[in-house]
């Protein structure tokens, strides 16, 4: 099997984009899922997985760069989406980032929309290595205004 790296990335695109519309749907600041979850830290793949029975359903990936945590990807099995599992992973691993009095660095547009949203959080992102998917509604006004700007 070859390695395509377009259609990975039209798929984790497409991954992300329904996680956010789900965050969007619920409007629930409640950070609990439906399922009762086992999350652990998977230090040896830099992971944290979320695993009904001996299952694992939702996993948020990260690496360490220069001293920070930097959050890649959220990914969740379809089966358990709109069941708040993509917030108990986050929100379990924000806290236990915060445990260490690390920083992060965030990439995956899921966990920008979850602190959008978790203002408690906010402190964790690293001042100057914020991430391209830190601040998605600054981003996304700035967007709008652009747009405006030139269709006037």
């Amino acid at each position: 099997m070859t390695f395509n790296p377009q259609a990975e990335a039209t798929a984790r695109e497409e991954n992300n984009a329904e996680l956010i519309a789900i965050l969007e749907e619920t409007g629930q600041s409640d950070a609990e899922s439906s399922w009762d979850l086992d999350i652990f830290n998977d230090e040896e793949r830099g992971r944290w997985v979320a695993m009904v029975s001996d299952e694992a359903i939702a996993e948020l990936s990260y690496r360490f760069v220069g001293g920070r945590i930097v959050l890649l990807t959220t990914w969740v099995n379809p089966a358990y989406r709109n069941h708040q599992v993509a917030t108990e992973v986050i929100s379990h691993a924000l806290d236990e980032i915060r445990q260490t009095g690390k920083r992060i660095t965030i990439i995956c547009p899921v966990v920008g929309e979850f602190i959008e949203r978790h203002r408690e959080y906010i402190d964790l992102i690293d001042k100057v290595h914020p991430g391209s998917g830190a601040h998605p509604r600054a981003r996304k006004e700035s967007l709008i205004a652009s747009m405006e700007h030139d269709l006037s």
